[in-house]
Protein backbone atom coordinates (compact mmCIF):
# COMPACT_ATOMS: atom_id res chain seq x y z
CA UNK A 1 0.00 0.00 0.00
CA UNK A 2 1.00 3.32 -1.00
CA UNK A 3 0.12 7.36 -0.21
CA UNK A 4 1.15 10.33 -2.46
CA UNK A 5 2.93 12.52 -0.16
CA UNK A 6 3.00 16.59 -0.47
CA UNK A 7 5.51 16.55 -3.78
CA UNK A 8 3.46 14.51 -5.37
CA UNK A 9 5.86 11.55 -5.20
CA UNK A 10 4.44 8.36 -3.49
CA UNK A 11 5.84 5.74 -0.25
CA UNK A 12 5.04 2.81 1.10
CA UNK A 13 3.18 3.35 4.34
CA UNK A 14 6.02 1.27 5.97
CA UNK A 15 8.21 4.24 4.75
CA UNK A 16 5.98 6.63 5.68
CA UNK A 17 6.00 5.78 9.25
CA UNK A 18 10.19 5.07 9.27
CA UNK A 19 10.17 8.48 8.96
CA UNK A 20 8.09 9.21 11.96
CA UNK A 21 10.04 7.10 14.57
CA UNK A 22 11.00 8.97 17.59
CA UNK A 23 9.86 12.32 16.64
CA UNK A 24 6.56 13.82 18.47
CA UNK A 25 4.49 13.96 15.34
CA UNK A 26 1.86 11.37 14.40
CA UNK A 27 2.18 9.66 11.28
CA UNK A 28 -0.31 9.58 8.70
CA UNK A 29 -2.54 7.57 8.49
CA UNK A 30 -2.61 4.74 5.65
CA UNK A 31 -5.96 5.34 4.36
CA UNK A 32 -8.53 8.47 5.14
CA UNK A 33 -11.25 8.63 8.00
CA UNK A 34 -13.91 8.22 5.29
CA UNK A 35 -12.30 5.22 3.33
CA UNK A 36 -11.58 3.34 7.04
CA UNK A 37 -15.03 4.18 8.64
CA UNK A 38 -16.74 2.58 5.19
CA UNK A 39 -14.87 -0.65 5.08
CA UNK A 40 -14.48 -1.25 9.02
CA UNK A 41 -17.51 -1.21 10.63
CA UNK A 42 -17.54 0.58 14.32
CA UNK A 43 -14.24 2.85 12.86
CA UNK A 44 -13.57 6.04 14.59
CA UNK A 45 -15.99 5.38 17.20
CA UNK A 46 -13.95 7.76 19.30
CA UNK A 47 -13.39 10.28 16.92
CA UNK A 48 -15.98 12.93 18.36
CA UNK A 49 -13.47 14.63 20.74
CA UNK A 50 -16.84 14.70 22.98
CA UNK A 51 -16.49 11.04 23.84
CA UNK A 52 -12.58 10.93 24.28
CA UNK A 53 -11.78 12.53 27.84
CA UNK A 54 -8.32 12.86 26.89
CA UNK A 55 -8.43 14.97 24.27
CA UNK A 56 -7.19 18.19 26.18
CA UNK A 57 -4.19 16.06 27.33
CA UNK A 58 -3.29 15.24 23.56
CA UNK A 59 -3.29 18.39 22.39
CA UNK A 60 0.36 19.39 21.51
CA UNK A 61 1.15 22.56 23.34
CA UNK A 62 4.45 23.16 24.63
CA UNK A 63 4.49 26.62 25.31
CA UNK A 64 1.08 25.85 27.71
CA UNK A 65 3.48 23.93 29.89
CA UNK A 66 6.78 24.38 29.50
CA UNK A 67 7.75 21.07 27.95
CA UNK A 68 10.26 20.91 24.51
CA UNK A 69 11.83 17.96 22.60
CA UNK A 70 14.52 18.45 20.52
CA UNK A 71 15.68 15.07 18.68
CA UNK A 72 19.06 14.15 21.21
CA UNK A 73 22.46 13.51 19.35
CA UNK A 74 23.37 10.07 18.10
CA UNK A 75 25.65 7.73 20.10
CA UNK A 76 28.06 6.59 17.69
CA UNK A 77 29.00 3.11 17.18
CA UNK A 78 25.90 1.29 16.03
CA UNK A 79 26.64 -0.20 12.80
CA UNK A 80 25.83 -3.58 13.31
CA UNK A 81 23.50 -3.29 16.48
CA UNK A 82 20.22 -5.38 16.54
CA UNK A 83 17.32 -3.04 15.36
CA UNK A 84 13.46 -4.21 15.37
CA UNK A 85 12.50 -4.07 11.73
CA UNK A 86 9.73 -1.71 12.31
CA UNK A 87 12.58 0.97 12.77
CA UNK A 88 14.50 3.26 10.05
CA UNK A 89 17.44 3.59 13.01
CA UNK A 90 18.31 2.76 15.72
CA UNK A 91 17.56 4.88 18.44
CA UNK A 92 19.65 7.56 19.72
CA UNK A 93 21.21 5.66 22.79
CA UNK A 94 21.50 2.53 23.05
CA UNK A 95 23.29 -0.34 25.64
CA UNK A 96 26.91 -1.77 24.74
CA UNK A 97 27.16 -3.83 27.86
CA UNK A 98 25.92 -7.23 26.65
CA UNK A 99 27.11 -7.61 22.81
CA UNK A 100 25.88 -10.49 21.12
CA UNK A 101 27.71 -13.32 20.83
CA UNK A 102 28.19 -16.77 19.75
CA UNK A 103 24.96 -19.06 18.80
CA UNK A 104 22.86 -17.22 21.41
CA UNK A 105 23.71 -13.44 19.59
CA UNK A 106 23.11 -15.17 15.80
CA UNK A 107 19.63 -16.40 17.29
CA UNK A 108 19.11 -12.82 18.36
CA UNK A 109 20.02 -11.18 15.07
CA UNK A 110 17.31 -13.45 13.25
CA UNK A 111 14.91 -12.47 15.67
CA UNK A 112 15.37 -8.94 14.53
CA UNK A 113 16.39 -9.25 11.24
CA UNK A 114 13.51 -11.33 10.22
CA UNK A 115 10.30 -11.25 12.63
CA UNK A 116 8.60 -7.71 13.40
CA UNK A 117 8.06 -7.39 17.27
CA UNK A 118 4.00 -7.82 16.42
CA UNK A 119 4.56 -11.74 15.87
CA UNK A 120 5.17 -14.13 18.44
CA UNK A 121 8.02 -15.50 16.33
CA UNK A 122 10.41 -13.04 16.95
CA UNK A 123 9.98 -13.55 20.91
CA UNK A 124 10.08 -16.81 20.73
CA UNK A 125 13.24 -16.80 19.27
CA UNK A 126 14.66 -14.16 21.72
CA UNK A 127 13.45 -16.93 24.73
CA UNK A 128 14.94 -19.73 22.90
CA UNK A 129 18.31 -17.57 22.13
CA UNK A 130 18.21 -17.15 26.29
CA UNK A 131 18.14 -20.42 27.06
CA UNK A 132 21.16 -21.10 24.87
CA UNK A 133 22.94 -18.34 26.44
CA UNK A 134 22.66 -20.18 29.67
CA UNK A 135 24.27 -23.35 28.13
CA UNK A 136 27.33 -21.03 26.47
CA UNK A 137 27.81 -19.68 30.12
CA UNK A 138 27.83 -23.01 31.65
CA UNK A 139 29.96 -24.84 28.77
CA UNK A 140 32.08 -21.98 28.89
CA UNK A 141 32.74 -22.30 32.85
CA UNK A 142 33.81 -25.81 32.15
CA UNK A 143 36.16 -24.82 29.89
CA UNK A 144 37.49 -22.07 31.72
CA UNK A 145 37.79 -25.10 34.49
CA UNK A 146 35.62 -23.06 37.02
CA UNK A 147 32.05 -24.45 36.56
CA UNK A 148 29.45 -23.01 38.47
CA UNK A 149 28.32 -24.01 41.82
CA UNK A 150 25.26 -25.59 41.16
CA UNK A 151 24.05 -26.14 44.80
CA UNK A 152 24.90 -23.00 45.96
CA UNK A 153 23.65 -20.73 43.25
CA UNK A 154 20.17 -22.35 44.07
CA UNK A 155 20.37 -20.80 47.17
CA UNK A 156 19.87 -24.07 49.45
CA UNK A 157 22.77 -23.59 51.64
CA UNK A 158 21.27 -20.56 52.80
CA UNK A 159 18.24 -22.41 54.20
CA UNK A 160 19.72 -23.50 57.21
CA UNK A 161 21.91 -20.10 58.02
CA UNK A 162 19.37 -17.92 57.02
CA UNK A 163 15.76 -19.18 58.87
CA UNK A 164 14.69 -20.74 55.58
CA UNK A 165 11.92 -22.50 57.38
CA UNK A 166 10.92 -19.88 59.47
CA UNK A 167 10.77 -16.98 56.84
CA UNK A 168 7.95 -19.09 54.95
CA UNK A 169 5.56 -20.54 57.87
CA UNK A 170 3.10 -18.44 59.84
CA UNK A 171 3.76 -15.14 57.78
CA UNK A 172 1.11 -15.59 55.77
CA UNK A 173 3.18 -15.41 52.46
CA UNK A 174 1.29 -16.59 49.40
CA UNK A 175 4.12 -18.44 47.58
CA UNK A 176 3.84 -21.22 50.29
CA UNK A 177 1.96 -23.49 48.27
CA UNK A 178 4.74 -23.91 45.46
CA UNK A 179 7.93 -24.11 47.64
CA UNK A 180 7.43 -27.70 47.66
CA UNK A 181 7.69 -27.31 43.93
CA UNK A 182 10.82 -25.00 43.89
CA UNK A 183 13.31 -28.50 44.04
CA UNK A 184 11.68 -30.44 41.33
CA UNK A 185 11.86 -27.10 38.58
CA UNK A 186 15.54 -25.92 39.95
CA UNK A 187 17.01 -29.82 39.89
CA UNK A 188 14.84 -31.40 37.59
CA UNK A 189 16.14 -30.58 34.10
CA UNK A 190 19.76 -31.58 35.44
CA UNK A 191 18.91 -34.88 36.77
CA UNK A 192 17.18 -35.34 33.21
CA UNK A 193 20.18 -34.10 31.49
CA UNK A 194 22.36 -36.55 33.58
CA UNK A 195 19.91 -39.10 33.05
CA UNK A 196 19.75 -38.90 29.29
CA UNK A 197 23.91 -38.18 29.38
CA UNK A 198 24.10 -41.84 31.56
CA UNK A 199 22.03 -43.89 29.05
CA UNK A 200 23.52 -41.67 25.92
CA UNK A 201 27.36 -42.87 27.44
CA UNK A 202 25.92 -46.61 28.14
CA UNK A 203 24.86 -47.10 24.60
CA UNK A 204 27.75 -45.62 22.71
CA UNK A 205 29.71 -47.89 25.52
CA UNK A 206 27.72 -51.45 24.36
CA UNK A 207 28.16 -50.19 20.60
CA UNK A 208 31.19 -50.30 20.62
CA UNK A 209 31.56 -53.75 22.33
Amino acid sequence: MSQQTDDGSEQTVAELMTQYTYARHRPPLAESAEVLRARIPGWGADLDPADRPSVPQEVYDPAATGAHWTFPERQPGGEGRERSIEHAFLTPVFGTAQPLRGASGLLRRVAYRRFSEARAAHWLVLMAADRVDVAEGFASSLLRARPDNLIAETGVLSERRRHGLASRLGRGRADVGHHALDPVVVAGPWVLAGVAGYRFARRVRRARR
